[in-house]
C-alpha cells in the first residue's frame, strides 16, 4: 500500500527551496564569493537543503542515493560524472585549447543538488498521484522555483522542456536509483548555453551513451530474473 502525501513535508521542502532561489539570484547575498564555480553551485543548493530537513524533520527515508542499485558508486561515477568531463574536455581542448573539467563538473554538481530535492524528495513524495499528474505538478513547481513570473512564449517553451525532462529524469531515477545519474541526465539542458553544431554532437553521444547503457542493463536483469526463476 502506498503511503499518502506529506503535504507538510511539500510545503516546508518548496518554502526553502524557494526562499534559498530568491536569496541567491535575486539578491547580493553571494556577491562576495570570489569563485564563480562556487557561485554557480550554490545558486542550486535550495532544493537539496529542502530535501535533507523534510528528511530529517518528518523521518522520511530517501529512495534515491549516490549509488543507487548499482553494486559499487564506481560505475555510476564514471559512466555518469567522469565521461562528460573526459568527453567536454576533449573536445574542448582540440577546438579552443582549453580543458573546462570544473566548468563541467559545476555543472553536475549543480545538478546533483537540484535534483536530491526534485526526485531524490519530490518525485518519491508525487508517486501517490498517476505518473501524468506526478510529472505535471512537480515540472509546475520546478517552473516556479526558476523564478519565471513573466509567462512569455520562451517561458512556455521551458516550462515543456521541463515536463520532457521530468519524465526523462523521472525514468532514470526508477531504473538506476541513483542521484548521480539524475544529475547527468538533469545537467544535459546546462552543459552548453547554447546549442551549435559541435555541442548538439556533444549532447548527442552523451545521451545515446547513457540511454543504451540504460537498455542494457535493464535487458541484464530481465535475463537475470528469467535465469533465477528457471
Amino acid at each position: 500500500m502506498k503511503r499518502k502525501i506529506n503535504y507538510w513535508a511539500v510545503i516546508v521542502y518548496y518554502i526553502i527551496a524557494i526562499a534559498c532561489r530568491y536569496l541567491t539570484n535575486k539578491t547580493e547575498l553571494l556577491h562576495a564569493i570570489d569563485n564563480p564555480y562556487l557561485t554557480s553551485i550554490l545558486t542550486g543548493m535550495g532544493p537539496a537543503l529542502g530535501a535533507g530537513i523534510v528528511f530529517v524533520t518528518f523521518k522520511i527515508k530517501p529512495i534515491l542515493s549516490l549509488k543507487g542499485n548499482y553494486r559499487s558508486l564506481l560505475f555510476p561515477i564514471t559512466l555518469y560524472w567522469i565521461f562528460p568531463v573526459v568527453l567536454i574536455s576533449t573536445v574542448s581542448y582540440f577546438s579552443k585549447g582549453t580543458i573546462p573539467y570544473l566548468t563541467v563538473f559545476t555543472v553536475l554538481i549543480y545538478g546533483l543538488l537540484e535534483e536530491i530535492g526534485w526526485r531524490g524528495f519530490l518525485y518519491q513524495e508525487f508517486k501517490t498521484l498517476k505518473p501524468i499528474y506526478n510529472i505535471l505538478l512537480l515540472s509546475l513547481l520546478w517552473f516556479l522555483w526558476h523564478l519565471n513570473f513573466d509567462f512569455t512564449p520562451v517561458h512556455f517553451s521551458f516550462f515543456a522542456i521541463l515536463v520532457l525532462g521530468s519524465w526523462g529524469i523521472g525514468k532514470v531515477a526508477d531504473a538506476t536509483g541513483s542521484l548521480v545519474a539524475v544529475s547527468a541526465f538533469h545537467s544535459l539542458n546546462n552543459f552548453f548555453p547554447g546549442i551549435n553544431a559541435k555541442s548538439g554532437a556533444i549532447l548527442g553521444i552523451l545521451l545515446l551513451v547513457w540511454v543504451i547503457a540504460l537498455v542494457v542493463r535493464k535487458k541484464m536483469k530481465l535475463a537475470a530474473s528469467v535465469y533465477k526463476a528457471n
